[in-house]
């Protein structure tokens, strides 16, 4: 009995945590995956489980049987199967609510996706009271009974802390995620009631899986969403991937949904987003010419839309797109026409493959950022300390990132910033869009030469049309000042503090779509 005792709990403890990462990306499908939606769902698991433990040491004295505490096993490996399946309305609706930011839908579906947690996991929280006052024969023993229990189920849970982000997730998606976990501890919990009660006890409760696989064929085939205009979805380690068909154009959204990370049109290059801006960089630099652009790189190089327009305006230079996310990279090959053969894609986070690259270059675009998810460790002192340092002389970097009306924080706190590396820093709102993007001069360098630029580049036909649009609606929207605020280092960088602000007060004051 001892033996299947320890497996039984190893089992549980690793349900435990895959379920709690699962539940991660099941919320983060739709409502995001910030610190605060993550926050919510750990310190609600963590009162479940306290309320587990409490209930399990109370049931565990009443009738400290394995048949009862097999039951109790039985019933929330159940309930957690069905969680995916029970959420997933609520989840769509949801997500169409958050394409227009309905805020009281949105809390109302926050909560009512965690409530259905509460059964399975307080269940599964019982288990391990349960099993050490089933394993406790000898008072003198207790101590050491109670912590080889939760030793053995602490390793498990560190297996259920890998195994759906790096396996199971990516493999076959979220809702077979909860799947096959909670399959894995029901028939587990069913082995221990025919081994350790009765055949009668089993076959009570055989009927679980059974509705669990019917709920899980009739669903099957069902997208996570159903936004308009779909066309694809996927899960990766890192993503919920959405591709969809809007007004004639292939976007990429991720996650919530909120934004539009790539654009994608067979016979146009100019999206009047911050994709294009990048295009501009070079020309606060005095006498600056498009072949004087001989190598790029950009961080987040997402489904390639700068890519692709790099190379129409600059030709088949080298392109290094650093992208974290290999599914992103598979989604601009299929629907975005990411097959361009000057750009060379490296998989992995930005910060280092930048500090790993032997090269120097003309453009750095970092296109990372997409509030509420801003890598912190891509706004400090260091890591634009680190751009500089893969900068050519007359470089320029770039970034792609936020702000709201009446709100700039983030612009000001970035250029505050990158002002300590750089010596010209200059930001541009770009119309129509929440978008703001900021350059970095590695020179000291005027608005005035960038004039200048406009108006050679624009009398030469053979400068491509979409840079002198860019530069256009640049020289137009063009900001030389800024507010001197916070330093970002890598030791301090409130950056979730000041976005989580940021996008709460922007949504309640009725704000919508707030990123590309």
């Amino acid at each position: 009995m001892r033996r299947y005792l320890l497996f039984t709990v190893f089992i549980s403890g690793m349900t435990t945590l895959a379920a709690e990462l699962a539940a991660g990306r099941l919320i983060g499908n739709v409502f995001g995956t910030s610190n605060i939606v993550w926050a919510s769902i750990i310190g609600l698991i963590l009162i479940y489980l306290t309320l587990g433990y409490f209930l399990g040491g109370r049931w565990a004295d009443a009738n400290p049987t394995p048949a009862a505490m097999y039951r109790i096993l039985a019933w929330g490996a159940f309930t957690l199967g069905l969680v995916p399946y029970l959420a997933g309305p609520v989840l769509r609706g949801a997500a169409t609510a958050f394409e227009t930011l309905q805020v009281g839908i949105l809390g109302a579906s926050f909560i009512a996706v965690l409530v259905l947690f509460i059964v399975p996991i307080t269940l599964l929280g019982t288990i391990s009271p349960f099993a050490i006052r089933l394993s406790v024969d000898d008072t003198s023993r207790a101590g050491q009974v109670s912590g080889q229990i939760y030793a053995i189920s602490t390793l498990g849970s560190f297996i259920g802390t890998f195994l759906p982000t790096l396996v199971t997730i990516p493999a076959i998606g979220t809702k077979n995620t909860f799947l096959v976990f909670s399959l894995l501890l029901l028939f587990v919990a069913l082995a221990g009631l025919g081994k350790f009660a009765s055949r009668t006890d089993l076959l009570r409760h055989a009927w679980m899986p059974v509705v669990i696989a019917i709920v899980a064929v009739l669903s099957s085939g069902q997208a996570l969403k159903n936004s308009q205009g779909q066309i694809y979805e996927t899960e990766s380690a890192y993503n919920y991937i959405q591709v969809a068909e809007q007004n004639g154009y292939t976007i990429l959204r991720l996650n919530e949904g909120q934004g539009v990370h790539s654009i994608y049109h067979p016979n146009t290059l100019q999206y009047n987003g911050p994709w294009d801006q990048f295009l501009a960089s070079p020309y606060f630099y005095a006498g600056r010419r498009p072949s004087d652009i001989k190598r790029v790189a950009i961080i987040g190089l997402a489904a390639g839309t700068t890519a692709r327009q790099m190379t129409a305006v600059y030709g088949n230079i080298p392109i290094d797109g650093f992208e974290i996310d290999p599914e992103i990279v598979e989604v601009g090959k299929t629907y975005f026409g990411m097959t361009i053969p000057n750009l060379n894609v490296e998989i992995g986070d930005g910060r280092l493959n930048l500090e790993q690259s032997p090269h120097k270059y003309d453009i750095i675009a970092v296109d990372a950022y997409r509030p509420p998810y801003i890598p912190p460790h891509m706004t400090t002192q260091e890591f634009f300390q680190i751009a500089a340092s893969h900068l050519t002389d007359d470089g320029v970097l770039t970034l792609n990132s936020a702000s709201v009306p009446g709100d700039r924080r983030l612009i000001n706190g970035l250029a505050t910033t990158m002002g300590t590396i750089f010596p010209s820093i200059y930001t541009v709102d770009i119309p129509g869009s929440l978008n703001t993007m900021i350059f970095a001069t590695k020179q000291r360098t005027t608005p005035e030469d960038f004039a200048t630029n406009l108006v050679a580049l624009s009398q030469d036909p053979n400068v491509h049309p979409l840079l002198i649009n860019t530069m256009q609606t640049t020289f137009a929207n063009l900001r030389t000042g800024y507010e001197t605020t916070t330093v970002f280092t890598d030791d301090h960088a409130p950056i979730e503090w000041i976005v989580n602000d940021m996008v709460i007060r922007f949504i309640l004051g009725g704000g919508t779509e707030y990123l590309q």
